[in-house]
C-alpha cells in the first residue's frame, strides 16, 4: 500500500519522471494519446498513455533525491514499473555546456547519504545509469538524429549551495552540470534491481547566468521529451 501513489494507478513498465508534475502534464498531453490521470495524490500528477501504440506513464518526481526517491522505489517495487527515464533540468557549469544542450547522465556524483541509507554500495561518490539503457538512448539518438552530450552531473542535495563552480568541479571529478535527482534515482534503481537513465535538458548556465524562464523549462523541453520517448518504445518488456 502506497500512501504517496493512488493504489488503483495503472503504471506502464516504462515511466518518465520529470521532477515538476506540471511539466509531466504538458509532455502527456502534447505527446501520448489516450491518456488519463493516474495520481494526483498530494498534486504529484501521473499519466498513462500510448506513444506510438506503446503504453508509458509519465509521472512527476518532486524536487531532490529524497523525493525522487519516494516515487521510483513505490513505483518499482509496488506498481511493477520495469524502466524509469528521469527527464528534466540542468545548469551548466561548463563552456561546454550551452542552453537547450541536452544531457545523457553516464555518472552522477553526490555527496548525499541516500545510497549508503538504503544500502547501495557506492564507488567514489559516484554511480551509473542502466546500461542497457545508455546504450538503447545511444542507438536512439543517432537514429533520430538528436544532438545531445554524454557526461557526468553533480546531484546536490542543496539549490543555493556555498561552494563555487571551481570548488563544485573540483570535488566532483569535472562534472559539467548540476541537479538534484539522478544520483537517488540510479541508488533506488540498483536496490530494486531495476533499470533507470536520466536525461537532462541544460535550462541555465551558472557561469554566464543565461537562463530560460519558468513557463520555458515547463514547456519547450521538445528534443529531451522525444529521445526519451522513442528510446521508451525501443525497450524490451
Amino acid at each position: 500500500m502506497s500512501v504517496h501513489i493512488n493504489d488503483k494507478a495503472d503504471i506502464a513498465k516504462v515511466v518518465l519522471m520529470p521532477g515538476d508534475p506540471l511539466r509531466a502534464k504538458w509532455i502527456a498531453e502534447t505527446f501520448l494519446k489516450k491518456v488519463k490521470l493516474v495520481n494526483q495524490i498530494r498534486g504529484m500528477y501521473g499519466f498513462t498513455g500510448y506513444y506510438k501504440n506503446k503504453k508509458v506513464t509519465i509521472f512527476g518526481s518532486g524536487m531532490g533525491i529524497p523525493s525522487i526517491g519516494i516515487y521510483s522505489h513505490e513505483l518499482f517495487t509496488l506498481f511493477g514499473a520495469k524502466y524509469i527515464i528521469r527527464v528534466g533540468s540542468t545548469g551548466s557549469i561548463d563552456k561546454s555546456v550551452n542552453i537547450g544542450d541536452v544531457i545523457i547522465v553516464n555518472e552522477a556524483y553526490s555527496d548525499s547519504s541516500y545510497a549508503k541509507e538504503i544500502g547501495v554500495k557506492v564507488t567514489n561518490k559516484v554511480l551509473k545509469p542502466s546500461k542497457y539503457l545508455l546504450d538503447a538512448v545511444t542507438k536512439t539518438a543517432a537514429k533520430n538524429k538528436i544532438k545531445c552530450l554524454k557526461c557526468r552531473v553533480v546531484s546536490g542535495d542543496a539549490f543555493y549551495s556555498r561552494y563555487s563552480i571551481k570548488e563544485c568541479k573540483k570535488m566532483s571529478g569535472n562534472a559539467k552540470a548540476v541537479e538534484m535527482e539522478a544520483f537517488g534515482l540510479y541508488a533506488t534503481a540498483i536496490r530494486a534491481k531495476k533499470d533507470a537513465l536520466t536525461i537532462l535538458t541544460c535550462c541555465d548556465n551558472l557561469i554566464t547566468h543565461e537562463e530560460m524562464n519558468a513557463y520555458e523549462r515547463q514547456t519547450t523541453f521538445k528534443n529531451m521529451a522525444k529521445l526519451a520517448l522513442e528510446t521508451a518504445i525501443s525497450l524490451k518488456i
